[in-house]
């Protein structure tokens, strides 16, 4: 940098970065400008907006530069972070485990409905990958417990360590088994899944962010994509108390087929429950949040 070249400010790069990034048909470019910047520039939101011309560091500013560049091939904020926020809480990811998504916080409000805070209760989740589900709803339900099971040996560490960061992990177990194997009838009163729904021959063409940096185990569900629900839908009537709730994230294409699985399986009350942008999320014999909304506290 030459004494003519103006000094990089947190305005001045934000603005290139987003310029960048929308050139480069990135969706949420001032978004994600500005939670890479916040890493880069050792910052926060409210810096970048109160004091916008503050002055980077030479290597502030190339750490930046870099981060948009590995954005720009695609790869997504939260593995060039190694974090990612779902629910209220803050979860490490890595190349391991599926990078949480803000659908599946569908799950999360049937929960919170249907368990109310005061209420003790055992839970489990079927291949936890990061934890998010199982560690989002123990943030939320003090007197709850639960375990998260994965055949991933490196996912259930992640899961771990997430669950040691937030002080969750006297509440929370991990275990690396298939599914609900090694688990006894009528454990948990709730069971919930985010479980691989994308048909095997529809993976490559998914979003680079996806296809290129998401664990493929945790997106294949086979042929028609449908294969894990038949293999959770008795074996979620096997470990769930009687009176329990499930609820199991679907393809927003797969509401019938689910429900109909799950009915089979003998939960004649399955239904499928709606996420935010209005399309089928959730299959579960709990509430749905859309015609019984969580009574304000």
């Amino acid at each position: 940098m030459t004494d003519s070249t103006p000094a990089p400010t947190l305005v001045t790069v934000w603005k290139s970065a987003q310029a960048r990034l929308k050139a480069g048909h990135i969706d949420s470019p001032t978004i994600d400008a500005r939670l890479l910047l916040e890493v880069a520039g050792e910052c926060s939101r409210t810096d970048i907006l109160t004091d916008p011309h503050r002055v980077l560091t030479a290597e502030q500013a190339a750490a930046y530069a870099a981060m948009i560049d590995r954005r720009l091939k695609r790869e997504p904020v939260s593995r060039i972070l190694g974090r990612k926020g779902f629910w209220k809480i803050m979860l490490n990811v890595t190349p391991d485990v599926l990078s949480p998504r803000p659908d599946t916080e569908a799950i999360l409000d049937v929960v919170m409905l249907a368990f109310p805070p005061e209420r003790a209760f055992q839970m489990i989740d079927l291949g936890t990958g990061s934890g998010n589900i199982l560690l989002a709803t123990l943030a939320e339900r003090p007197a709850a417990r639960g375990v998260g099971t994965d055949i991933s040996s490196e996912a259930i560490a992640v899961a771990k360590e997430n669950a040691a960061n937030l002080d969750l992990d006297a509440r929370a177990s991990f275990l690396r088994t298939e599914w609900a194997t090694g688990f006894g009838p009528g454990e948990f009163d709730l069971v919930v899944s985010n479980p691989p729904y994308i048909p095997s021959a529809d993976i490559a063409g998914l979003d680079p962010e996806v296809c290129d940096h998401d664990p493929h185990l945790a997106l294949d569900g086979g042929p028609d994509g449908l294969q894990a629900y038949r293999e959770l839908a008795p074996e979620i009537r096997r470990i769930l108390k009687p009176g329990g709730i499930f609820a199991v994230e679907i393809g927003w294409d797969q509401g019938r087929a689910v429900r109909d699985l799950f009915a089979a399986a003998g939960f004649a009350d399955a239904k499928v429950v709606k996420d935010l942008s209005n399309r089928d999320r959730v299959v579960t014999n709990g509430p749905d949040p859309r015609t019984n909304p969580i009574p304000k506290m």
